[in-house]
């Protein structure tokens, strides 16, 4: 590849859309408009009430942030495509695209498992609880959870990037890891080489969370068996939030592996419902589930409510 040649990828799976682009646009724009308002409203929410700034809330307003971050890397551009009929994207800007996209999967589960340590913490040393997760440990463990994903995902965009380009047409929505790889043909060395380092990356963003997760949650479930029934209510009030959202990701993050497995042979709505429940949906259910069943934001919501609007 020259490198001093600024190429253009074409996406062609926009040509199938052809006379469903404006029921494609419409749903497109009604979700990530109501995914928008929902996180930005709870995030407001979490940063305007003082008694809200509490470790848990300050992870959620992170994964609420990265949540955007996801669907705003995506959604945007495919609107702008779809009204302009322009669907094409400069090599770079793929890259940029792969790059928050990859951000926004690895950082949720990153996030998500800070989350389960400090509801671990809660539950297993509410008395201390004060004393371990002091502002220091929690400015660490988001630190932590976007520096170990990003700077995993720099070291997977340097070695595709290595590897030379032969064809600049994508069938797909948007850009992401297998998209990009699908656009080389380098040696069998560089390919194997950049695969292994994918497999390696994705155990340690992934896979490790995930299992850390389920660790933790396993040790909870012990706990819960043992107690009293009030108590049990109390510890399953305080974590079904986090469990439904974990759920709801994990569940959502099988289809983007479809997605790259069988993409080519895939109809163009398969390829619009994996993009809309792994990039749209999560980004809009965490905060309505957290609105709904937590019960500390449920009442700050009713104070903030009453105060700001109702004036009471």
């Amino acid at each position: 590849m020259n490198d001093s040649i600024i190429h253009t990828l074409t996406f062609t799976i926009y040509m199938e859309i052809g006379p469903h682009k404006s029921t494609f646009f419409t749903v497109v724009f009604l979700l990530y408009l109501a995914s928008v308002v929902v996180n930005v409203s709870l995030m407001l929410l979490l940063y305007l009430d003082v008694s809200l700034h509490k470790p848990m809330y300050i992870f959620l307003f992170c994964l609420l942030l990265n949540g955007l971050i996801g669907s705003t890397a995506v959604w945007p551009y495919v609107m702008v495509i779809l009204l302009t009929n322009l669907s094409i994207i400069s090599y770079e800007g793929c890259f940029v695209q792969f790059f928050l996209l990859g951000s926004y999967g690895s950082c949720n589960f990153t996030i998500l498992t800070a989350m389960a340590y400090d509801r671990l913490v809660s539950i297993f040393k509410p008395l201390q609880y004060q004393t371990i997760m002091t502002p220091q440990r929690v400015k660490l463990l988001l630190f932590l959870a976007s520096f170990i994903p990003t700077t995993l995902l720099i070291g997977q965009i340097i070695q595709i990037s290595q590897i030379p380009v032969c064809t600049y047409n994508l069938h797909r929505l948007f850009c992401e890891h297998f998209s990009i790889s699908s656009l080389t043909c380098g040696d069998t060395l560089q390919i194997k080489r950049s695969m292994l380092y994918n497999i390696c990356g994705s155990a340690i963003i992934v896979v490790f969370p995930i299992f850390l997760i389920l660790v933790s949650y396993m040790k909870i479930i012990t706990l819960m068996l043992k107690c009293s029934k009030c108590a049990r209510q109390k510890i399953l009030d305080t974590c079904l939030p986090h469990v439904m959202v974990f759920v709801i990701f994990t569940l959502s993050s099988v289809f983007p592996v479809i997605y790259t497995r069988l993409s080519s042979g895939l109809l163009m709505q398969a390829h619009i419902f994996m993009a809309i429940i792994y990039i749209l949906v999560p980004p809009l259910l965490h905060p309505i589930i957290y609105g709904i069943k937590n019960q500390e934001i449920r009442h700050s919501f009713s104070k903030m409510w009453k105060r700001k609007v109702l004036f009471i």
